[in-house]
C-alpha cells in the first residue's frame, strides 16, 4: 500500500479524479493482512510503542494487536468481567461497534449495547491509561434509545473539533444518523446542550444508514457511513458513503450536492468481486496517510468476516480508497 500510495501522490487532480470507481470492479481489494482477520466493525489505533490495538464487535469487545498492520494477532477481550448494565439492553452479553480514541492522557472507547434489529439500545464509554485489554474501566451508559424513540443509539464515533467541543456522533436505521454535543470533563451528554442533531436518514425507501464516522480534512467535516445491509454473508449488500460539510453539525452533501438527510452519498467502498458488503468503517491516521478501518464478507470464504484496511488519498476533495 505504501509504495502506491507514493505513485498516487504524483498524479494531477484530475487523474486522482478519475480513480473514483464508475463500477464495482473498480473497487480497490482490501490491502494484505494475515493471522488473526476474522472481525466485525473494527476501530484501531496506534499507541506510541508502535503497536496497533484493534477492538471490535462481539464478546465484551474483541481485540487483536499488530506490530506491522499486516499480521495480526488475537487478544483478550477489552472486558474480563462485562458490565452488569449491559443485561438492560441485551440478553446476549456482548457489546457491538467500539470507538477508540486518545484525548487528555487517556484512551477512551465508546461502544453500543443492544439486540439486533432492536432500538432498545446504549452507548457505553470506558477509559484506559494504555488501551489493553482488562485495564479499561467501564464508565456507564452516556446516551439510549428505546422502543418509543425514532432513533437508534448504536455505533457512536467521538470527534473534537479545532475549538475543543466534543461531538458524539450515532444511529442506525429509524431516521438515521444523530450527533450530540459531549462534556469532555465526564465523556457524557453536556448537560448545556442537549439537542440531538441529524446527519444522515434514508427518508425513501429502506434506512439502511448507520455507523457514522466524522473526520476533517482540508477544511471540509468528512462523514463516512455506511448504507444497505450488513450481517448476511454473501447476501449483505453494505457499503461505505461519504459527504462533507463546513461545520460538523452539517448539512452534510455529496459530490452531486445532495444532502445526506435525503440520502446523499458519495461511494468510497462496495461489493466487488469476492469483497462483499465493505462497511462498519472507521478512519485511522496513520504515519503514511490516512487508513480506512472495515470489515467485509469474503466471497471465498463461506462470506466469513474479515478485516480490510486501504489507505485514503484525498487530493480530489473527495476520500479516494486505494
Amino acid at each position: 500500500m505504501r509504495r502506491r500510495r507514493a505513485a498516487l501522490l504524483a498524479l494531477p487532480t484530475a487523474a486522482l479524479l478519475a480513480l473514483v470507481p464508475s463500477t464495482a470492479s473498480a473497487y480497490p481489494n482490501p490491502g494484505r493482512v494475515t493471522g488473526s482477520v476474522v472481525t466485525h466493525d473494527p476501530t484501531m489505533i496506534r499507541t506510541p510503542s508502535g503497536q496497533y490495538r484493534l477492538y471490535a464487535t462481539g464478546g465484551g469487545i474483541s481485540s487483536k494487536t499488530s506490530s506491522d498492520r499486516t499480521a495480526f494477532a488475537a487478544g483478550a477481550d477489552a472486558f474480563g468481567s462485562r458490565p452488569g448494565w449491559w443485561s438492560r439492553y441485551s440478553s446476549v452479553p456482548e457489546a457491538w461497534a467500539p470507538d477508540i480514541s486518545y484525548h487528555g492522557g487517556k484512551y477512551l472507547m465508546y461502544y453500543s449495547v443492544s439486540s439486533f434489529g432492536s432500538n432498545t439500545s446504549a452507548i457505553g464509554l470506558a477509559g484506559s491509561t494504555t488501551a489493553a485489554p482488562g485495564s479499561w474501566s467501564d464508565y456507564g451508559i452516556v446516551y439510549t434509545s428505546d422502543s418509543a424513540s425514532d432513533y437508534n443509539a448504536i455505533d457512536p464515533n467521538l470527534f473534537v473539533d479545532d475549538d475543543g467541543k466534543w461531538w458524539l456522533s450515532f444511529g442506525s436505521w429509524w431516521t438515521g444518523i444523530k450527533m450530540i454535543r459531549i462534556d469532555p470533563a465526564t465523556g457524557k451528554q453536556l448537560a448545556s446542550d442537549t439537542a440531538r442533531r441529524s446527519l444522515a436518514s434514508r427518508p425513501t425507501g429502506t434506512k439502511a444508514v448507520e455507523a457514522p464516522y466524522v473526520v476533517k480534512r482540508n477544511g471540509y467535516y468528512y462523514l463516512f457511513a455506511s448504507y444497505d445491509t450488513c450481517c448476511a454473508g454473501t447476501s449483505s449488500t453494505y457499503k461505505v458513503r461519504v459527504g462533507r460539510a463546513t461545520s460538523v453539525t452539517g448539512p452534510y452533501r455529496d459530490r452531486d450536492g445532495v444532502s445526506m438527510t435525503a440520502g446523499g452519498g458519495t461511494p468510497v467502498l462496495e461489493s466487488h468481486g469476492s469483497v462483499i458488503g465493505p462497511g462498519g468503517q472507521s478512519i485511522m491516521n496513520d504515519v503514511d496517510g490516512d487508513l480506512i478501518v472495515y470489515h467485509y464478507y469474503d466471497g471465498t470464504d463461506n462470506g466469513t468476516p474479515k478485516l480490510g484496511i486501504n489507505l485514503l488519498d484525498w487530493s480530489s476533495g473527495w476520500p479516494v480508497a486505494y
